[in-house]
């Protein structure tokens, strides 16, 4: 990264003489000490497209322009990036954040002498807003061909795949190599491996984009009609109650518990958001598998 259009494209000449197969441009850290660094140009398409052209004018090796996730759309700043030359994208960088305050001097962490900073959050935790993005790239039609480098939240083989399957064509593990070291992207290799062999697949490029029809940025074009019910295995049930509890306060009231402490489904009442699936301690509610129209 560069501060003025010279260094970038300085910046970019010296990396390829150095013996660099590509370069990363970085459009997205929320960490840079000056203004008009890092997310602050990201968020900016005009900059991004200025600066790209930067860069290519210094070199003829590829060129991936790191992406802000700090915006609503993503979108605008790789057509940007591609209009100012970049080969394809990485997505996504850290998210601007607060973490931890004190409770007993009120200062968020990291404390330095007393102060702190809004920084960049990373982690399994940005997983999810990692794949959306991606997805949106991966969905453009403007964007169709480009290469796109997915990251954000990888610690496993299903992390990385699920990226490929949203359109992502090589994945970067960086917060997790931090926590657990190298070895984990023999984990991730073999696994991966594993998978296509199960599946049928002949090389990893098979599966990339393969999830892309099924997203969709809205929920209208979700069916209604139709619900999956809960089904319960009352031989490992312990009868905790969580299910009859997170179902009357935070669900439908769908859920009563009979004299044997055993869970009583309301078909009436149930709508099928399995709430009581994701809080039973003993996975002893699933989901049926069933999908059975609602006029039925």
């Amino acid at each position: 990264m560069g501060q003025n259009d010279e260094e970038w494209t300085e910046l970019a000449r010296q990396c390829q003489e150095n013996g660099a197969d590509a370069l990363e441009l970085n459009f997205s850290c929320p960490n840079m000490m000056e203004e008009g660094l890092g997310s602050d140009m990201g968020q900016v398409s005009a900059l991004v497209e200025r600066f790209t052209a930067a860069a290519r004018r210094g070199t003829s090796i590829p060129i991936l322009a790191k992406l802000t996730p700090n915006v609503a759309s993503m979108s605008p700043a790789a057509e940007a990036a591609l209009s100012g030359g970049a080969d394809g994208f990485s997505a996504i960088n850290t998210i601007k954040s607060l973490m931890a305050v004190n409770p007993d001097t009120y200062v968020s962490s990291p404390d330095v002498n007393g102060k702190s900073a809004v920084g960049g959050y990373s982690g399994n935790a940005v997983k999810p807003i990692a794949l959306r993005f991606v997805a949106e790239l991966g969905q453009n039609p403007k964007l169709r061909n480009m290469h796109l480098s997915g990251m954000g939240g990888v610690e496993t083989w299903q992390d990385a795949l699920e990226f490929m399957l949203l359109g992502a064509g090589s994945i970067q593990v960086t917060t997790a190599v931090m926590q657990y070291g190298y070895r984990i992207i023999e984990d991730l290799k073999s696994g991966l491996a594993y998978y296509l062999q199960t599946k049928g697949f002949k090389q990893v490029g098979d599966v990339v984009g393969l999830g892309l029809d099924s997203v969709s940025a809205t929920t209208d074009v979700l069916e209604r009609e139709s619900i999956v019910y809960p089904k319960f295995d009352r031989k490992t049930c312990i009868g905790c109650g969580r299910c009859e509890i997170s179902c009357m306060d935070g669900g439908h009231q769908a859920i009563r518990m009979d004299e044997r402490r055993r869970p009583i489904l309301d078909a009436k009442k149930c709508v099928g958001c399995h709430l009581c699936v994701l809080v039973c301690p003993t996975e002893s509610i699933g989901s049926s598998g069933k999908r059975i129209s609602k006029n039925d």
